[in-house]
């Protein structure tokens, strides 16, 4: 926690000193943004049932844990039009668990590394070409990754280098970012998109978008990890590579600013060395099955999800599904195979608290038969085996209130709510509650 408490100290410290009011700054067009973020996370989950645990369980009973992160954010324009970003970045301290036992897993900032000592590593780094299709322009503020500039509203971009996929795909302005909104994984993003990325959640590849009007369409090519869930990638043409592709229909049902939808669908395909359940209880001869056992490159996993964003003046609603095949075994994110999600957002200015945000949401994830019976004989995935499994849908409500401290700092206390913890209607249920403190300069 000395570590915690030095980075936060000087955090403080900067943001006092280098915050400037940004009304004060003319609208003109700067060659590079230079931001700063940092989340402390602490939770901890209240004693529940567990009549039997397996390796992958969540523990009935442990102390609280932590998690740390630390981001810079740079975002250098050398030509017109293009655009090289580098995000160096920090990561420590401990899920729950170590980051087992529950699909939805409640602390979108905790990995499955090991060491919990905070470590660097260089999240993103990629050059960005945009190809203006039209004169139609807009100012867009100085942000995170975002330089400000009167830049082109409508393109076609090509991206190289590593970055998350979530980056582009599958967003939403309510449900998207654990360092400020939800803090499971399955309100992160869609939660059946097994989207390929290695434990930290970052990847290799090229994206490709065409942005016209209130359209967008974005595909991308990339690496998967050499194992399942694993820090290594791999990139082989036809044998181990993840595809996607993306339609975005932005201000639908506009009736002003303030009040409209947008709606993104996407389908993915994976290829991997992955495992195939049924192949490994065949495999098993009556024992537990290992689906590690039966990999073979070539194998692949592919689904859709749906979002959709929308927006009453100070309410705002969001609705998401996603759905994967569930034959072969989750390669990349959490083991969720079907999942809906839906919730709500209040802005602060309702009761006279302008930066501050109250929200609730809803969630329901699935697995496929062949995954779900492979876990019943005792099977295990990387992130969840009960060594036996009761199946039933596992059923999650989280709720936050973001309270604006100064500036740009928030203190956020969370409640989550798990029923069926991994599935299984033997276990929980469970009671988690955190408070998180962000701040961003």
């Amino acid at each position: 926690m000395k570590q915690y408490s030095f980075f936060l100290l000087l955090l403080c410290v900067i943001t006092a000193n280098a915050q400037q009011d940004t009304a004060m700054v003319k609208k003109e067009d700067k060659r590079y943004s230079l931001h700063f973020q940092t989340t402390i996370i602490s939770q901890y989950h209240f004693n529940f049932a567990a009549p039997y645990s397996g390796d992958n369980s969540l523990q009935p009973t442990e102390p609280v844990r932590t998690s740390f992160s630390g981001t810079a954010f740079l975002n250098y324009k050398p030509f017109a039009n293009t655009y090289i970003v580098f995000n160096p970045e920090a990561a420590g301290g401990k899920g729950l668990s170590q980051t087992l036992g529950i699909a939805g897993f409640p602390n979108g900032e905790v990995y499955r590394v090991g060491d919990p000592k905070p470590k660097p590593f260089i999240a993103r780094l990629y050059v960005e070409q945009r190809f203006p299709l039209s004169n139609r322009k807009e100012y867009v503020e100085d942000d995170l990754n975002q330089i400000a500039e009167i830049t082109n509203t409508e393109y076609v971009s090509v991206l190289i280098g590593k970055f998350s996929l979530t980056d582009f795909f599958d967003d939403s302005q309510i449900s998207h970012d654990p360092r400020s909104q939800f803090m499971n994984w399955s309100l992160m993003g869609n939660g059946a998109w097994d989207y390929p990325a290695n434990t930290r959640g970052y990847t290799m590849g090229a994206v490709v978008q065409a942005v016209y009007n209130d359209w967008a369409f974005r595909t991308a090519i990339t690496t998967v990890p050499i194992e399942a869930n694993g820090p290594e990638l791999q990139f082989k043409f036809g044998k181990a590579m993840g595809l996607v592709w993306e339609v975005e229909k932005s201000h639908l049902f506009q009736k002003d600013a303030a009040r409209f939808s947008s709606v993104h669908a996407g389908i993915f395909w994976n290829k991997a060395k992955m495992g195939n359940y049924q192949q490994a209880i065949q495999n098993s001869g009556g024992f537990s099955p290992d689906v590690t056992d039966s990999r073979l490159y070539g194998r692949d996993k592919w689904g859709y999800y749906i979002s959709m964003d929308n927006h009453f003046g100070k309410l705002h609603h969001f609705i998401k599904t996603s759905w994967n095949d569930g034959k072969n075994e989750t390669w990349a994110f959490t083991e969720i195979d079907r999942s809906f999600t839906t919730g709500l957002q209040l802005d602060g200015e309702l009761w006279k608290r302008k930066n501050d945000r109250f929200a609730i949401a809803l969630v329901s994830n699935a697995l496929s038969t062949d995954h779900s019976t492979y876990l019943a004989k005792g099977g295990y995935g990387f992130l969840i085996g009960d060594g036996k499994l009761n199946y039933a849908n596992e059923q999650i409500l989280e709720t936050y209130y973001s309270l604006h401290l100064h500036k740009n700092i928030f203190l956020s206390p969370d409640y989550q709510f798990i029923i069926n913890p991994a599935y299984n209607k033997d276990r929980g249920p469970v009671h988690i509650v955190a408070l998180r403190l962000h701040a961003t300069f």
